[in-house]
This record gives C-alpha cells, sequence and structure tokens, in this order.
C-alpha cells in the first residue's frame, strides 16, 4: 500500500486527483498507475485502469488471476467493472470512498448475481494516510495560488 500512496502523491504533483495503485503478482510488482484523465484526456485513466493496463501489457495477457491490486481509494463502479474482467483475486484499499465507492459506499458491485468472478476485498489499509493525501489535495485546491 505504501507503494500505492507513492503512485498517488505522483497524481498529486501533476494536479491530479492524488489516488494510486499498485498491481502484484507473486510479489512482484506488474504494474502501477496514478490517476490521470485529465493529463491524458481520458475519462477511464483512473489509477487502477492504468496499472491493470500496464500490468496486462507487461504479462501479455488481460487476464490478472491471482493478482492483488492495492488502490489508495475505494474504487468506483467503472474500475471495480474492470477488475473482476481482469480477474483480480485482492483487492486491498485504503479509504472509503463514500459518494462513488463501489464496493461497499454506494454499492456492492462485485457482488452482483451475474458476475462470473468475484474479488476478495480489505479495506481501511493505511486509511488515514490515504485520506490525509486526499484532504490536503482538496484543501489546497479550495485555498488557491
Amino acid at each position: 500500500m505504501r507503494a500505492a500512496l507513492t503512485e498517488a502523491e505522483k497524481a498529486r504533483q501533476a494536479g491530479e486527483v492524488p489516488i494510486g495503485a499498485v498491481l502484484v503478482l507473486n510479489g512482484n510488482v506488474i504494474g502501477t498507475g496514478f490517476n490521470q484523465p485529465i493529463f491524458a484526456h481520458d475519462p477511464t485513466a483512473h489509477a487502477e485502469v492504468v496499472a491493470m493496463r500496464a500490468a496486462a501489457a507487461a504479462l501479455g495477457n488481460y487476464r490478472l488471476t491471482d493478482a492483488t491490486l492495492y488502490v489508495t481509494v475505494e474504487p468506483c463502479l467503472m474500475c471495480v467493472g474492470a477488475m473482476v474482467h481482469a480477474r483480480i483475486r485482492l483487492l486491498v484499499y485504503g479509504a472509503a470512498e463514500p459518494k462513488a465507492g463501489a464496493l461497499h459506499s454506494m454499492t456492492n458491485a462485485h457482488e452482483l448475481p451475474g458476475l462470473n468472478h468475484r474479488l476478495t476485498t480489505l479495506g481501511g489499509v493505511l486509511e488515514q494516510d490515504s485520506r490525509d493525501l486526499l484532504q490536503a489535495f482538496f484543501r489546497e485546491r479550495r485555498e488557491g495560488p
């Protein structure tokens, strides 16, 4: 999760919402990502999707079976859907996202009956560090230069 926080800091430095993700398989980092929809002009360039794209390219396979994804904030509906399609085994996240979190906060998207894959989730890991980074970012944005 500390590596995901490092990725989130990269997003903050780029002026993006500070969310970071790291994908691990068999103890090895296979993909990293940070939020970059503004920079990339891509609404799908969330940290989780960027990390999954990098991992899929590194493995030469869109299926990321048995991988663990660490992300600093509870993922949105789009990202949870991508995780299901990628067959992520375990998702570990830091802070809950009350407005758009699709694992426990807004909905339990990973538990929908028609899905052919189930994610295991673990939330609250380095939660305060993740929350502090987000809150500092938005405080700085409100206060301006």
